[in-house]
């Protein structure tokens, strides 16, 4: 991930400090150029990105001596991509720059009128900006002859074949002004609708899914196979030029109509504006309106409309003085909730979730978000007093979507203006929605506080928490069975072929009947179901950590499960060790488990509460005689960084995060998310932030990737 934070201040930055990190920061905003542009498969937000370049551009702008004309300032987008005819832009196709507030909006205005040396009327045009793929189209003598990508903006890749199956582009131009060469530029992008379509196809046919719409429409023109193309909805809106041998129009709104009359779609909500307060509402409008589009938009963009001032403003390194992008808050959008579903989870948790008006929210398309518990819906927070100014959430509300990084989106407020008169509180369940049992907050015996989560009270017979249990068994930090996921568990579990986790391993050996039942299902063939069983296989051994983990024990996470794994150090010793845990808080078992430092109270409890329940034992049990579970890797407590805490950040480039934390488990020390005095080595990669900036202030020892692996001796 980018950094958001930097070590140093612009204006503190000395010049070996300043010529460092801009080449550090133009490897950096390569990488992430190669990825967007060429592999349709960006690793950061574009808020993270914009950061990068922000920062780079801050720091030459003190610095100009180190500008290079393979500077990022100096250059758009990445290489062509292999595969694909290489074509020179006759008239480059540059990016333009960013405004992230309304002060930036209006000095863009201001540097305008100061450029032209003007005090009367500036008309400016506003269109949204459609999050897509850019797209060069030559015609000459009014028909198409080419169709080019934007690449790195002097050199695109030549994609003709599959610009010919989109059907917003004329093959031939209509009307009589039609100039012998012109080049008219758009976007390609695709509806929400359709993507959404694409994806539960690609999930029955077992096909890699998309990640996104902008990704799905810039992989589908980049097809070697134009039919592919074809098959795809891609849509398609012209607002910009290239190499033009004459021009229809003198002003940037008379071009835009020229288009349409020429046969291509335009942006029916493309505005001229007169005023920056025009300017303002606009996009207020546009983010308003942002779910309800049908198409994913990432801001508004403003252009001066007359085209010989365009003219007089030119450029300034690779952006046009006359235009800027008005970009929206990338991990924010506004869209409307359409209902609320109470989901059961393996601890019996009523969890509601909010079913979404689709939305695009930092890069990902948002129909599911948490509405966390029944207080959160009632604007009441954890400490008993209101939130989102007392604003309730009701069905029906226009509601605005927030999502950080892998975290799951959540609602964070309401537009209270847009509530329908029909709406009213929601009243949330009190009894349980998979079974009918009651449904219960629970109150803390010492304090008398109820507990901000509803559960169902049949633990043992509610089917919701039983297969919740088996989709948590099989998932990434447990078993990870390949091939095993939330929807066959849901059908596996339907259809009485899998109730509890030993059945998973007991499937090769059940009846031919069974089996038959198995290789019926949709997408289960006879070489699926091998798969199946070969892949399940592949997990009957597994470390105690692991096995810990998957037994979905309330409050027992990765972390959690790591710690009793250490200090058990066997399932044996484990199992024997929780049971007798159960004769009492008295018991030498007990204070044993209690005494783990990580591992308090509560969460001792809940393990006691588990293995004291005949069921679970049994379920354990049958488990067990089924698989392999390996000793718990011991610890070398003579190590050098024994009882350190360590700090990983940046991009590591010689072994991943996850590799990095298992050493220095494995060799006593403890990996940590955040950097503070008790924090004794960060190892610092390239891109490293604020955590950087937090060590240094704070003197904790930096390694290098390299000082790092000779420290722990490892190659």
């Amino acid at each position: 991930m980018a950094a958001k934070d930097n070590a140093v201040a612009v204006d503190k930055l000395t010049e070996a400090q300043a010529k460092a990190e801009l080449k550090r920061l133009a490897a950096e905003i390569a990488k992430h150029d190669k990825l967007y542009y060429q592999s349709d498969a960006p690793k950061i937000s574009d808020a993270e990105y914009d950061h990068l370049r922000k920062r780079n551009n801050a720091i030459e702008a003190r610095f100009p001596k180190f500008v290079t004309k393979d500077s990022p300032s100096q250059k758009v987008g990445a290489a062509p991509a292999r595969g694909f005819g290489k074509v020179a832009h006759s008239v480059p196709m540059l990016s333009l720059g960013n405004a992230f507030s309304d002060e930036d909006v209006t000095d863009f205005a201001d540097r305008v009128r100061r450029f032209l040396k003007i005090d009367g009327e500036l008309n400016i045009v506003a269109e949204p900006k459609i999050d897509g793929l850019s797209l060069s189209l030559r015609y000459e003598d009014g028909g198409l002859v080419r169709g080019a990508t934007r690449g790195d903006g002097f050199v695109g890749e030549d994609v003709t074949a599959n610009v010919k199956t989109i059907s917003d582009i004329p093959h031939r131009l209509k009307g009589k002004n039609i100039p012998a060469v012109c080049e008219v530029r758009g976007e390609v992008y695709i509806l929400g609708r359709d993507f959404i379509g694409f994806n539960k196809r690609a999930e029955k046919e077992g096909i890699q899914l998309a990640a996104n719409p902008r990704n799905f429409a810039a992989g589908s023109l980049r097809q070697k196979d134009s039919s592919v193309t074809a098959s795809r909805p891609l849509k398609f809106f012209a607002y910009a030029w290239g190499e033009m041998s004459a021009m229809p129009s003198k002003t940037q709104f008379g071009m835009i109509e020229w288009m349409e009359r020429a046969g291509f779609a335009t942006n029916p909500l493309t505005t001229l504006c007169k005023t920056t307060d025009e300017l303002l509402t606009f996009y207020r409008k546009i983010e308003q309106k942002r779910s309800s589009l049908g198409y994913d938009i990432d801001g508004v963009v403003y252009k001066v409309d007359r085209l010989d001032w365009q003219e007089r403003l030119g450029f300034v390194s690779r952006n046009p003085r006359w235009a800027i992008a008005h970009k929206f808050a990338a991990e924010q959008a506004t869209t409307v909730l359409n209902d609320i579903e109470i989901q059961v989870g393996r601890t019996g948790a009523l969890t509601p979730v909010a079913k979404l008006v689709p939305v695009t929210v930092g890069g990902v398309v948002v129909q599911n978000a948490t509405l966390h518990n029944e207080d959160y819906i009632k604007a009441i927070g954890n400490d008993g007093g209101p939130i989102r100014d007392g604003v309730d959430i009701r069905i029906g509300d226009t509601v605005v979507v927030q999502r950080a990084g892998d975290v799951i989106p959540q609602i964070v407020s309401v537009v209270l203006d847009k509530r329908p008169k029909s709406a009213k509180p929601f009243k949330f369940p009190t009894v349980c929605p998979a079974c009918g049992s009651h449904a219960v907050r629970e109150e803390d015996p010492k304090t008398g506080e109820l507990d901000s989560v509803r559960r169902c009270t049949n633990s043992l017979a509610c089917p919701a928490q039983a297969m919740e249990r088996l989709k948590h068994f099989v998932s990434r930090g447990a078993f990870d069975i390949d091939g095993l996921g939330d929807k066959q568990i849901e059908e596996f579990f339907e259809g009485g072929l899998v109730m509890s986790p030993a059945d998973i391993f007991t499937l090769q050996k059940r009846d031919a009947r069974s089996l038959k039942k198995l290789s019926s299902r949709e997408g289960f063939g006879a070489t699926s179901v091998r798969n199946l069983f070969d892949a399940i296989d592949a997990r009957r051994t597994i470390p105690l950590q692991r096995f810990i983990y998957a037994l979905g024990i309330r409050h027992v996470g990765e972390g959690n499960a790591k710690l009793l794994a250490r200090h058990y150090g066997s399932v044996e010793s484990f199992r024997k060790s929780m049971i007798a845990a159960g004769k009492g808080e008295s018991s030498e078992a007990y204070q044993d488990l209690n005494s783990i430092e990580g591992i308090g109270e509560v969460v001792a409890n809940a393990i006691v509460e588990f293995f004291k329940e005949p069921h679970s034992v049994d379920a354990v049990d049958a488990l067990l005689k089924e698989i392999d579970v390996l000793p718990a890797e011991k610890v070398k407590s003579d190590s050098p960084i024994a009882g350190k805490t360590v700090v990983f950040t940046g991009s590591l480039e010689k072994f991943t995060r996850e590799e990095a934390k298992a050493t220095a488990e494995r060799l006593g020390a403890k990996a940590s998310g955040s950097v503070s005095k008790k924090t004794d080595y960060v190892v610092a990669g390239p891109g490293a932030g604020s955590k950087l900036a937090d060590a240094q202030k704070l003197g904790v020892k930096v390694l290098t990737e390299d000082e790092w692996l000779a420290l722990v001796g490892e190659k």
